[in-house]
């Protein structure tokens, strides 16, 4: 099949572009010829599998984002600060080069803003992923916006959501309509390969490796860059067998950032914080000698960090589509612990399906509470080593049975 992927976006951070890069990977290694149409600079400093990338040009114009952050060479601005006049410029210009790769067998467009309304205008059937970012951030609420995605998603012969929370945020955010009855809940995947258990020596000499290979980035000039001199500082931080706690995410409010660091204070346990974000600096005041901030990481780094933790915390206080960042700390064998709402929710009922019965309220922890955060990292973190390795193994099979991307991929072609 010749699959086009439709993303707007960059390819590396957050989750949809890990999404974007791991659904193209999985079907090129399948076989299929898939061409990836996304914002990325430097897309050669990816996986694809042998995927082609191609690049719109929006030159002169802007980029429509949901969250603000700083791109290297574009103009960002929200979504719902556009004019429908740049809104529709930037669809043609996106739309116009997916049409110069037609015929193609399957479209999929990311985002239900401004996916949609590109997959619309390419002219062949065409399938959308919504995220849940662009729901919650500049849909809901915004009545142009959300009669807009209703029309686009009208024309849309699958919509795909990762969760059911994001199944329902769909019909609460846009209201009635036939596109509800084409929503398709597929979780997104991990790669159970690269996210595997490790024994510790190594995972910690391969982190240092890779931190050692990281670019230059004095100051923390580039904040979507990891900081600078984390080979050493790594090297110094996990040395030992002190038990570790990892958490990935911007380091904002609403990814509870600031909410971990206080339930820090009760956890005996040094922790690395992978991220960028608002709550950088104040994090970083509070940090004393337990916790270590290293700015954002790739997954060349993740996958032997992951291996390294103990336990991993996703503490988000705003509604999260799925949690990745949790799942693959779950198949590197680091038993996750997630604030029970939205899509984490159902991570942790993923996990609790495997878990033993009597460690089963430790997958997650009441959204918002710092002192059940703390009591439940705890208690992983006391465990005896056996017992232990029990909720490692657990976690690892959950993933390897309902989340690797080679089942997600097969899922979405199949639906």
């Amino acid at each position: 099949m010749k699959i086009l992927i439709w993303h707007g976006y960059l390819l590396g951070g957050t989750g949809s572009n890990v999404y974007t890069r791991s659904l193209a990977r999985s079907w090129s290694r399948l076989g299929h010829e898939v061409v990836v149409f996304c914002q990325d600079p430097h897309p050669e400093q990816f996986d694809l599998g042998g995927a082609i990338v191609v690049r719109p040009d929006l030159r002169g114009g802007s980029l429509p984002v949901f969250v603000l952050d700083r791109y290297e060479d574009l103009e960002a601005r929200l979504l719902q600060d556009l004019a429908p006049a740049e809104r529709l410029e930037f669809v043609e210009r996106n739309a116009c080069a997916v049409r110069e790769h037609l015929p193609a067998d399957f479209l999929l467009a990311n985002h239900v803003l401004l996916g949609a309304p590109v997959g619309a205008a390419v002219g062949m059937p065409f399938a959308v992923k919504a995220h849940g970012s662009e729901l919650e951030f500049s849909i809901r609420g915004n009545a142009d916006l959300a009669a807009w995605a209703r029309q686009a998603l009208g024309d849309a012969s699958s919509v795909f959501a990762g969760s059911e929370h994001i199944r329902r945020v769909l019909e609460d955010v846009l209201g009635p309509g036939e596109h509800l009855a084409r929503v398709r809940v597929v979780p997104p995947g991990v790669d159970v390969d690269a996210f595997r258990p490790r024994p510790r020596d190594e995972a910690l000499r391969a982190l240092i490796e890779e931190a050692r290979r990281d670019p230059p980035n004095p100051g923390r000039r580039l904040e979507r860059l990891p900081d600078e001199g984390n080979a050493d500082r790594f090297a110094e931080f996990l040395a030992g067998e002190e038990p570790t706690l990892v958490y990935v995410g911007k380091l904002s409010h609403e990814k509870g950032a600031d909410l971990l660091v206080d339930a820090l204070e009760h956890v005996d346990a040094r922790a690395v914080l992978v991220g960028f974000g608002p709550l950088r600096d104040d994090l970083a005041a509070r940090a004393g000698g337990r916790l270590l901030l290293s700015g954002p990481l790739e997954h060349r780094h993740l996958v032997h960090l992951f291996a390294l933790a103990d336990v991993s915390v996703t503490p988000s206080v705003f509604p999260e589509a799925f949690g990745m960042v949790a799942a693959e700390a779950a198949a590197a064998g680091s038993p996750p612990l997630v604030a029970r709402h939205s899509g984490l929710a159902e991570i942790a009922a993923g996990l609790e399906e495997e878990y033993p019965p009597e460690y089963r309220a430790l997958t997650s922890f009441a959204p918002g509470d710092a002192r059940d955060l703390a009591a439940k990292a705890n208690a992983i973190l006391g465990l005896p080593q056996g017992e232990w390795k029990r909720l490692s193994g657990a976690a690892r099979r959950t993933v390897v049975r309902r989340w690797s991307w080679e089942h997600v991929a097969g899922s979405i072609l199949s639906s």
